[in-house]
């Protein structure tokens, strides 16, 4: 059995100079795609477009160049596109139940910078987090919690979640409910609390502050009270209102009963 090592030898360098080249293909261009990408995100930082689309560009370009990057590898080597083609789209349907939960984060993404239902730099409630919005990119969503963490969630669960965005309107409203023991004169407390909100320069005027004796509950008079500002300065106002009426309460010597339940013995039962 003659054994042609010649056309062995010539086929192991003829495959040699191609994976070399196809190696030095991935290298060049993985630096490249590197170099383009910086490129790319400075000039969406420098470009007048809207925040949220600015990493989801970035992100679509790096993943786009290191698509195009695979083929030309895979053309290096010598395996034809028109075959590259014919496998990928027999491998398609496989893939796309592999992963169809990335698939459904990715169509979520594009619905939400779409749709917009709110933008990098909201505060926002989805998915039982809530955080500002720090990036929208291609599969995941970021949020900064108010104490500083990290919530990363995939788009595809936002897009299906409901989505309560505080930051969306100029004004929020701010509603407490004070309550006061039975033996206070209703009016007085009323007045009370009304002076207190005329007093604070963050609430507004209009729509007009409403202070209504709102329940007759068990141990209290409860008294709701509903004032607006405006958003930024929604939780200085909430903290003020608790701070700045319970003062005055106790210096009219009104009192915030605690819970408690009066017990009637009767002697005849004794």
């Amino acid at each position: 059995m003659n054994i042609n090592y010649e056309g062995i030898m010539q086929s192991i360098m003829d495959y040699g100079i191609k994976i070399f080249g196809a190696l030095l293909v991935l290298v060049i261009g993985l630096r490249v795609i590197r170099y383009i990408v910086k490129l790319t995100s400075k000039a969406v930082v420098r470009a007048n477009i809207d925040e949220s689309l600015k990493p989801f560009l970035v992100s679509i370009t790096n993943i786009g160049l290191k698509i195009l990057l695979f083929i030309s590898v895979i053309s290096t080597i010598g395996v034809h596109t028109a075959s590259l083609a014919t496998v990928v789209g027999a491998a398609g349907l496989a893939v796309g139940l592999a992963f169809q939960g990335s698939l459904s984060n990715f169509a979520g993404g594009v619905l939400l910078l779409i749709l917009k239902p709110f933008k990098v730099g909201d505060f926002i409630e989805t998915s039982g987090q809530m955080g500002s919005v720090k990036e929208i990119q291609v599969f995941h969503t970021y949020l900064v919690t108010p104490d500083n963490k990290m919530v990363i969630i995939p788009n595809g669960s936002i897009a299906n979640s409901n989505i309560v965005n505080f930051s969306f309107n100029s004004e929020r409203r701010v509603d407490l409910v004070f309550g006061v023991g039975y033996e206070s004169d209703e009016d007085q407390v009323i007045g009370i609390i009304r002076d207190v909100i005329d007093k604070h320069e963050l609430i507004k005027k209009d729509p007009e502050a409403m202070v209504v004796l709102s329940e007759l509950a068990d141990s209290s008079i409860n008294f709701t009270v509903r004032v607006w500002t405006k958003k930024e300065d929604y939780w200085t106002v909430h903290f003020d209102l608790l701070r700045n009426v319970k003062k005055e309460l106790d210096k009219n010597k009104i009192s915030i009963p605690y819970p408690q339940m009066d017990v009637h013995v009767r002697k005849d039962l004794l």
